[in-house]
């Protein structure tokens, strides 16, 4: 062997271990996870994906994590090491992530926020300490960023999120109240390695919020996520029989003097739509609309941020994917996308939806403190919505909306909720209370209390909305009992309850079971849940809806998934909804007939199977499908459906990603199996990751929709208010494209494209004509002082 060539190798050696010899080794799995982070005056590193910067060699190292998924509590199958330090205006962290299964990792150049099927690690960040509240950091082995935050609290997000309790299924530490919609200003660079990946972050203290002490403790978790085996781990031990996952973080211990500066961020926006259409002459036409809005964010004191807005841009640059909505009875929910209201949006949380930023529709103004104020967290919004929304059509309405919780010992929580919405002489006011109590470490107790009054022009009424419910997060046996009653005069206009006039119950009951390391199965399990609705006013009548599931899945080796359900179902039809019917035997007849409500439906059967592959290098494939026996709602008759969904997420290079999407969904009548209505809707999603700053993207979606004229269950045509109904027949072409350029979160360049057009020649594309288009233009710069 060359002699320079062994000086090299004993050169590289010594600069290895010299990496480690000052750094304190903190491991996981035997549960040393106080970290006594060190700071490092004047420390820097560049955060180019290399980790040889001599500052490492300082950082404290958190090593041998375990695993959490499929089973809890094993030592993990890949190494992974996070190195950790701070300076004076930032926290850093170095990630050495180990693959042993060859040349097995999963990442591309994706936008940011969309890595959850490569592989990735996630840094959760609880700086106020509380179990409660975690900034999430995530990675790929590329450094493309995701970020937000996840809550253990609540199920009921401001802005769309959503839990699901113990009981109901096997919660992850991806699940829970996870919102992805925020964008923090911090740095990530990655690269591939010869054994696995590895990540540079610095997150500056300026993009966080934190206590207001001099010396504080925070509560850290970190995750990995491994694609192809489908394994997810965690440095600090994290079983499922506890009821908390941020409960189980780590700490970095004695972090003092930070240095956050000055917060203070100017966002000014341009915003222009050119939306083309037939005018009355059939000519095509454009109307321009440009507007002009700003963001501001000051940052009162470390843990308290004040943010205001004029004339916000709704930011849905892509639209709400499509759903299939021709048999549902209640409103959809989507997710707020805007900037403005997106900054502390998780401390707006209530168990029941109490608060829903989307109702504020297009204000024109707005102002909002979000923080910590002494021991309360607190929430706050003002803000004036156009006047085309408001009842008379020139009153501008304003909203206002507070939200304080007080963390008390042992992740305990009490809370309240104040909404208002003032339009003129109308209003829709709201007031309540709510608690979250754990007994135990697998339990925990969460109820809300609600009053509303409301004046619709029409005099006052009020309404009253309740819940309650018991969870246990156990490892083998997990439940979750409630009870929610909501009166048929409540009304939340600042938050989202799509059924009045209902009590209804749910018992949920899961159990899980867990296969020897290596097997082919290696979790299987599922669970049972019974529903029950009673029409609030008359509860001794029985339940008006309800039934009992068994929802099975298991996990196979290698990251497949398969889960299932079997469902028997009973529905009563409301007679309020029937009130403007009745019918006719034939379109000529001069006599119509009373429209008679069905009884009760009983033993509606349904069910439903799914397969998911693993994260294969190229593809994954989802695959499901569904049969049963359903209502017909808009007819009161008996009805099947059968529905098969197929979402195909191919990777052909590590800059281009596309998705497939097929929903489709059919409804025959009992009656005589003739059609009552078809849902058609492929949607094809193209990405081109140019740089991490440019991105380039195009959507297609089709819809092809019919419905038949309605009959009752004798077979005769339906009238409603003395019209008869008639066969439908819909088929559109949706398309979008969209130039991306965004170097930080708040300074971007949109460019975009969109049409629909209608297909006449019936799915064939022969006559497509266009029904519409319009071109978007979106810009904005951040002034960071």
């Amino acid at each position: 062997m060359p002699i320079l060539y062994r000086a090299g190798l004993i050169a590289l050696l010594i600069a290895g271990l010299s990496l480690e010899s000052n750094a304190q080794r903190y491991s996981g799995i035997s549960h040393d996870t106080d970290v006594k982070i060190p700071r490092i005056e004047n420390g820097t590193a560049m955060i180019d994906g290399v980790m040889t910067d001599d500052v490492w060699s300082q950082a404290a190292i958190l090593a041998d994590f375990s695993q959490y998924q499929p089973v809890d509590g094993r030592p993990a199958a890949n190494p992974t090491e996070v190195y950790v330090w701070y300076a004076a205006d930032a926290i850093y962290f170095g990630i050495k992530a180990t693959e042993l299964g060859g040349d097995v990792v999963r990442a591309t150049q994706a936008n940011r926020d969309n890595i959850a099927s490569e592989d990735h690690v996630q840094i959760l960040l609880d700086t106020e300490n509380s179990n409660r509240i975690g900034y999430l950091f995530g990675v790929n082995p590329f450094g493309v960023q995701q970020d937000g935050t996840r809550s253990d609290q609540f199920g009921g997000g401001a802005g769309g999120r959503s839990a699901t309790g113990g009981g109901s299924r096997n919660i992850s530490p991806l699940d829970g109240s996870v919102d992805l919609n925020p964008d923090y200003s911090w740095d990530s660079a990655g690269r591939l390695t010869d054994t696995g990946y590895e990540v540079e972050i610095r997150i500056p203290f300026k993009s966080l919020r934190y206590q207001d002490s001099d010396v504080q403790d925070w509560g850290i978790h970190v995750l990995r996520r491994v694609q192809h085996s489908g394994f997810q781990d965690t440095w600090a031990p994290a079983i499922r029989a506890n009821a908390s996952f941020l409960g189980q973080s780590g700490t970095l211990t004695g972090l003092r003097d930070m240095e956050r500066g000055l917060v203070l961020d100017v966002t000014p926006t341009v915003t222009s739509a050119l939306a083309g259409a037939e005018d009355i002459d059939g000519d095509w036409a454009y109307s321009d609309d440009t507007q002009f809005g700003a963001d501001v964010k000051w940052g009162i004191r470390q843990n308290l941020v004040l943010n205001g807005t004029v004339n916000p841009d709704f930011s849905q640059v892509e639209a709400d994917v499509g759903q299939v909505v021709l048999n549902e009875r209640f409103a959809l929910f989507f997710p707020d996308k805007r900037p403005f209201f997106l900054e502390g949006l998780e401390l707006f949380d209530t168990p029941g939806q109490m608060i829903y930023t989307r109702r504020i529709v297009a204000p024109i103004a707005g102002a909002k403190v979000t923080g910590k104020v002494g021991k309360l967290n607190v929430a706050t919004i003002l803000a004036a919505d156009d006047e085309e929304y408001s009842a008379s059509g020139s009153d501008n309405p304003l909203f206002g909306v507070a939200r304080i919780r007080r963390d008390l010992k042992d992740n305990n929580t009490v809370g309240a909720v104040l909404t208002t919405r003032e339009d003129g002489n109308q209003y829709s006011r709201l007031l309540g209370a709510d608690g979250r109590f754990y007994h135990g470490q697998r339990y925990f107790v969460e109820g809300q209390v609600v009053g509303s009054w409301t004046d619709a022009g029409q005099g006052s009424v009020s309404g009253s909305f309740s819940n309650i419910q018991w969870d246990r997060t156990g490892r083998r046996w997990g439940f979750n009992y409630g009870v929610n009653t909501v009166s048929p005069d409540f009304q939340a206009a600042a938050g989202f309850v799509n059924r009045t006039g209902i009590v209804d119950a749910h018992a949920f009951n899961r159990l899980s079971f867990y296969g020897e390391e290596g097997v082919l199965v290696e979790t299987i399990g599922g669970f049972t849940g019974i529903t029950r609705i009673w029409n609030y006013d008359d509860t001794s009548a029985g339940p008006i809806e309800g039934g009992e599931s068994v929802f099975p899945s298991a996990t196979l080796r290698g990251g497949w998934n398969i889960s299932g359900s079997l469902n028997r179902n009973f529905f009563t039809y409301l007679p309020e909804d029937y009130a403007s019917y009745d019918v006719v035997s034939s379109p000529t007849a001069a006599f119509s007939e009373v429209f008679e409500i069905p009884e009760q439906e009983t033993n509606q059967f349904s069910g439903s199977i799914g397969v998911t592959t693993p994260t294969f290098r190229l593809f994954t494939l989802s695959l499901s499908t569904s049969r049963g026996q359903t209502p017909i709602f808009a007819e009161a008759s008996q009805g099947n459906s059968t529905s098969y969904s197929v979402v195909l997420d191919a990777r052909p290079t590590s800059s281009i990603r596309a998705s497939f999407q097929m929903q489709h969904y059919t409804l025959r009548r009992d009656l005589d199996d003739s059609q009552f209505s078809k849902e058609i809707i492929p949607r094809l999603k193209v990405e081109y990751q140019l740089t991490p700053d440019i991105f380039f993207r195009v959507i297609g979606q089709y819809a092809a929709r019919e419905r038949s004229a309605l009959k009752d269950r004798e077979g005769n045509l339906i009238r409603i208010n003395g019209d008869l109904t008639s066969d439908s027949e819909s088929n559109s072409l949706r398309t979008d494209w969209l130039f991306s350029y965004r170097p930080n979160p708040g300074t971007l360049l949109y460019l975009g494209y969109g049409s629909t057009m209608e297909d006449a020649g019936q799915k064939r594309f022969e006559d497509l004509r266009r029904l519409n288009d319009g071109f978007f233009l979106k810009l904005s710069y951040l002034f960071r002082v």
